[in-house]
């Protein structure tokens, strides 16, 4: 259980508790019912973390909408997006194992996260996490319901593959970016697990992948 989850459903209990006492105790249900939401909403649930070395793992919970080729740069990478919607675990989770070379937030709208044009107008988080040969992109993107986005690592920290490091409030996307020449393991219309599903397998005789620029030009990912 993510913590937040204590915060929204302890006053909303306590509320309940006034309400069944100082009135009708049918009053009490509303509020019970919206803090039980809460506490299933930032539920937490351990997962297994594929080993493979090459595995690139979801970054969080929820469907698969889009496998597409991008250019940053002069990079040619594969974008792979994921909707989370609101019945999802919403606890995102670190891609690859390595470093943390950016962290960049971006202020934006708050356009249905279903909406390709979400993925370069509406807030969002962008995280380069480079790895021993592979680098790897990942945008944690508002949705239409969301309205804060958390990342608590920072830039130059150790990340292990699978690692939680934040989560998008109430309904959202990821992105996640990787170099065109990986196996992709998953197709459009998946469904796939943070920290659990292996999204694509890099390979690793490809030495020091984004490390010409990744990170610098990572705000141009779309």
């Amino acid at each position: 259980m993510v913590r937040d989850g204590y915060f929204y459903a302890l006053p909303l209990i306590a509320a309940a508790v006034l309400l069944g006492w100082l009135t009708n105790p049918a009053w009490a249900i509303i509020p019970c019912l919206l803090a039980f939401f809460f506490l299933w909403f930032f539920r937490d649930p351990e997962r297994a973390i594929p080993q493979d070395a090459d595995a690139v793992v979801s970054p969080g919970d929820g469907k698969v909408t889009d496998v597409s080729p991008v250019t940053v740069g002069n990079e040619k990478l594969t974008r792979l997006s994921i909707f989370l919607s609101v019945f999802n675990v919403h606890v995102n989770r670190s891609p690859i194992a390595g470093v943390i070379r950016e962290v960049r937030y971006q202020r934006g709208q708050y356009l249905n996260a279903m909406n390709k044009t979400s993925a370069e107008l509406n807030e969002q988080n962008i995280v380069t996490v480079q790895g021993d040969g592979q680098t790897v992109i990942f945008k944690q993107i508002a949705g239409l319901l969301a309205r804060r986005i958390v990342f608590k690592p920072k830039v130059g920290d150790r990340l292990e593959r699978g690692q939680r490091v934040g989560l998008i409030k109430f309904g959202s996307r990821v992105d996640v970016l990787f170099d065109a020449s990986a196996k992709v393991n998953v197709k459009v219309g998946d469904r796939v697990k943070g920290g659990a599903s292996v999204l694509a397998y890099l390979p690793q005789a490809q030495s020091q992948l984004a490390a010409t620029g990744s990170a610098a030009t990572s705000e141009r990912a779309h």
